[in-house]
């Protein structure tokens, strides 16, 4: 008998699709695979031989005609969230009192259906499917290793409590928040409590039976042949992964009596016809076609110019951090003050910003406060400038300072200190019409930096008559070439007619005896 191979390769694999998930079909063929199986197909004995033949241990068919036989190979096609009953699913909701929900009440139904019918089309492979109380409690205990001393961690034991899988949840109840939007001081349980990714998800698994035959539907023989996982992107989990190519997975069943079976799962899903995708490409086509419609009427046909003779400079910036400053939770407010001669910016345009409150943390000997606040302006200005690029700058800032140490007392405790009632004093006042500024008598103290990062773009008519006129000059240049190389074979040109005038007037003043026919001088 030649060796069988195994498929040892029971991870999970991640597909793709953009068809409906209820086209999904999957084969599954369950064999069972032992010493017994192979007892019953040795030859008889010979004739003559004190030999008892291995046959007559061969099991009889039962009363209802089904031969054990039949239970050592099964095949079934399954398709998404298809409800498969187990012997134990038949067993049980044959009871009525053991219905509780309208879900155990609906397979009850189903079920005595099917008794009244032909019966059911599985024995051994069943199903359950994402609305089935196997699958909450499948959901509680996962293991992330193969380890079989595994301590479940915080985030095992809080994933199994979010409901993943349900996509129609409920939303809140009120208007009214029942928590704060900032926690000021998050504790360590708040901040794990709080990390907790909640994808919309479905799930289904494919189960056996591998009970002995006449004991089927007992729990502890219920094995997982493959799990489906579905989630609302089109996103399709399969573990373990199609057979393919491969070998069948194997299972090793445990008790007195361990029993070795195979299986495999092929996707047997229906292949769309060509009219059916080229009905899908038109529906593509005019989704995106719409959908680039649409971003082309956000942004717009025409692009906007600047005036002649302006700049235009874009500013993407960010507030980085803050460090060292004496106290805790810091927020900057910050301005930007054009220069009065030839800048400008838009009337809507917003040249001051908050940041928000942030905490410190140390990094070396500092305390920094990372704000990472982005901010944008616009400004026009009115003649060419080419210092675009990106610039990291840091800044240092100062307060003014009030004497006497009640003062520095009462700034600690309560807060609050002198402020500028004018802002642009920092620097030189827009209002200021004099030759020189007086800060005599202000007293100051610095006190930390901020960093800032900047991304300027910059938009000019002047960039682009440049361009159109480096391809006027070029295209200039280009046609002089051309002239000159026509000048040039006009030129040789006119020297050989010239010549051959030379030589005829030459020839016409030789007497005639000289001459020879070809026109040659004869010596």
């Amino acid at each position: 008998m030649a060796d069988t191979v195994w498929s040892t390769d029971t991870g999970e694999a991640v597909y793709r699709s953009r068809d409906p998930v209820r086209n999904l079909r999957l084969r599954v063929h369950l064999q069972r695979i032992t010493s017994s199986n192979y007892l019953r197909y040795q030859p008889a004995a010979q004739p003559g031989k004190d030999l008892i033949d291995l046959a007559t241990f061969r099991p009889q068919p039962t009363a209802s005609g089904h031969r054990p036989d039949e239970d050592e190979e099964e095949e079934v096609v399954i398709g998404w969230q298809e409800k498969l009953f187990s012997q134990f699913e038949v067993d049980l909701y044959q009871n009525e009192a053991a219905c509780q929900s309208p879900l155990d009440h609906q397979y009850r139904q189903e079920i005595l259906k099917l008794e009244g019918s032909d019966g059911r089309k599985n024995r051994r492979i069943f199903t359950y499917t994402d609305s089935d109380r196997y699958t909450n409690l499948e959901e509680h205990c996962q293991k992330m290793t193969t380890a079989a001393s595994e301590v479940p961690s915080f985030l095992v034991e809080r994933m199994a409590n979010v409901r993943r899988r349900r996509q129609d949840r409920r939303g809140m109840e009120g208007g009214i928040l029942k928590s704060r939007i900032v926690t000021w001081e998050p504790s360590e349980e708040f901040v794990r409590n709080s990390h907790v990714i909640n994808t919309p998800l479905q799930t289904m698994y494919i189960m056996a039976d591998l009970g002995p035959y006449g004991k089927l539907g007992y729990k502890k023989h219920e094995h997982v042949l493959c799990t489906l996982k579905v989630d609302s992107n089109g996103v399709i989990t399969v573990k373990p992964d199609f057979t393919g190519l491969k070998g069948p997975y194997r299972i090793e069943t445990e008790g007195d009596k361990q029993e070795l079976w195979t299986y495999t799962l092929d996707n047997v899903s229906s292949l769309a016809q060509p009219e059916e995708e080229e009905r899908e490409q038109r529906v593509f086509k005019d989704l995106y076609g719409r959908h680039k419609e649409y971003l082309s009427s956000l942004v717009g046909t025409d692009f906007e110019m600047t005036v002649p003779g302006a700049l235009r400079l874009f500013v993407n910036g960010e507030v980085v951090s803050a460090q060292g400053y004496e106290s805790d939770n810091l927020y900057v407010h910050f301005f930007l003050e054009l220069p009065t001669t030839n800048w400008s910016s838009p009337a809507f345009q917003q040249l001051s910003g908050v940041t928000q409150t942030c905490a410190t943390k140390s990094l070396g000997m500092d305390q920094v406060a990372h704000f990472s606040y982005p901010f944008t302006f616009e400004a026009s200005f009115l003649h060419e400038d080419e210092s675009a690029g990106s610039h990291t700058l840091t800044l240092s800032t100062w307060r003014p300072l009030e004497l006497g140490t009640v003062a520095e007392l009462r700034r600690f405790f309560i807060g609050g200190s002198l402020e500028l009632e004018d802002l642009s004093y920092v620097r030189i006042p827009g209002t200021f019409k004099g030759e020189r500024l007086s800060r005599f008598g202000l007293r100051t103290e610095t006190t930390g930096s901020v960093t800032f990062r900047l991304h300027c773009l910059h938009q000019s008519r002047a960039f682009m008559e440049s361009s159109s006129l480096r391809k006027r000059m070029r295209s200039v240049l280009d046609r002089l070439e051309g002239f000159s190389q026509q000048s040039s074979i006009h030129n040789v040109l006119e020297a050989f007619r010239r010549a051959r005038r030379r030589m005829r007037e030459a020839r016409e003043s030789l007497p005639h005896d000289l001459v020879s026919p070809s026109g040659t001088t004869v010596s």
